[in-house]
């Protein structure tokens, strides 16, 4: 009778630990979503930190520099944005009536002959009453976004938390980056160590190339379908260029997204489709930039995780832990791409894909 190999008990108490530890985090993910984003925030960070330590400059005030810088862009991007996305939601509220009107008098006609069934009536008046009641309850999109933050006191003060939390870790997380990942090394066993530096400087290079690539896409991708929908002429042209943009890291949502939105957006604008070919026009200028310029430049076939991969890890990742899993998708993505480039090629090197029996295994 043979005893079982060591390896095997090893890979048995991986999936021991495997599981609690998925479990943990499922019961743990909003208290873990504001760490989740400050370790991104270290994470693309920490290299601009070691460059300027490389220059002489000491690390505390290197991480104190590219925090200003970090914290001062997102904070003015927020500023810039938001009073622009706010009249143009505002707007859409505003002219939702009027479109509603024409559709129910221009297009049900024609879907109702063509349809076997009948579509329901939209009561443009009744509509146009409702939204002008909330929204002057409400008082405008930050006001109505406070409402709802400071109607639960509980939810207030997690809110809070979280958004004094997410500097405040990412300032430490930076500082004290090149400790966490020696003392992360300090546990992995001598005899894995060469092995566990390999596979994680892999990771770190397919999964740092992606996401810093990727959000350097997702920001130009944003101002091209802005800077174009306005230049059509389109009303909407900021809310619907930064939509497609920001959901642009699931490869080809943005575009069907954007496009679909557009597209709908100028139909209802002009009422009818004459500006149905700029839009596409638009799109497509910025998709051929996309490929030949930006995700090259960028992101990198190479390294690139595979759409397939991108798509099912972020519905998988929602779909289990909400918007904690959605932040954690593509790193674990990564990772498990990692793994298994290099479980391939074991199996290839192996006696077993050569076709030579392996004589030290049990019958």
């Amino acid at each position: 009778m043979c005893k079982p190999l060591n390896r095997r008990n090893a890979n048995y108490l991986v999936w021991l630990w495997l599981l609690p530890i998925g479990g943990l985090l499922y019961m743990l993910a909003p208290v873990l979503t504001p760490f989740v984003v400050a370790m991104l925030l270290a994470y693309l960070g920490n290299p601009l930190v070691n460059r300027l330590s490389q220059h002489k400059l000491p690390r505390p005030m290197a991480v104190s520099l590219i925090f200003i810088l970090l914290f001062s862009f997102l904070t003015g991007l927020v500023l810039i944005l938001l009073p622009g996305l706010e009249q143009q939601i505002r707007h859409l509220l505003h002219k939702l009536p009027t479109y509603l009107a024409w559709v129910q008098q221009v297009l049900m006609p024609p879907l109702q002959v063509i349809l076997p069934t009948e579509l329901p009536t939209l009561d443009a008046d009744l509509v146009r009453q409702t939204l002008q009641e909330h929204w002057q309850q409400i008082g405008g999109l930050i006001s109505g976004l406070w409402a709802s933050i400071t109607g639960s006191g509980l939810r207030l003060m997690h809110w809070l938390t979280n958004l004094i939390l997410i500097p405040i870790l990412t300032f430490y997380l930076l500082r004290d980056w090149a400790p966490l990942v020696t003392g992360i090394q300090g546990l992995i066993p001598r005899s894995a160590l060469a092995t566990s530096n390999r596979l994680a400087r892999e990771a770190d290079l397919v999964l740092g190339h992606f996401i810093r690539g990727q959000l350097a896409v997702m920001f130009s991708l944003g101002i091209i379908y802005t800077t174009g929908l306005w230049l059509v002429g389109l009303d909407f042209a900021l809310l619907i260029g930064l939509l497609a943009g920001a959901v642009s890291f699931v490869p080809y949502l943005g575009l069907i997204i954007g496009l679909g939105a557009a597209s709908l957006a100028a139909v209802l604008q002009y009422q009818d489709l004459s500006g149905i070919p700029l839009i596409i026009l638009v799109f497509v200028v910025a998709q051929i930039i996309e490929s030949t310029v930006l995700t090259p430049r960028f992101v990198g076939e190479r390294i690139g995780l595979h759409p397939v991969a991108v798509i099912f890890a972020v519905l998988a990742g929602g779909q289990l832990y909400g918007f904690f899993g959605v932040l954690l998708a593509l790193p674990i993505a990564a990772v498990v791409m990692v793994l298994i480039r290099e479980l391939i090629h074991r199996y290839q090197q192996s006696p077993n894909y050569n076709g030579i029996a392996d004589q030290s295994t049990c019958p």
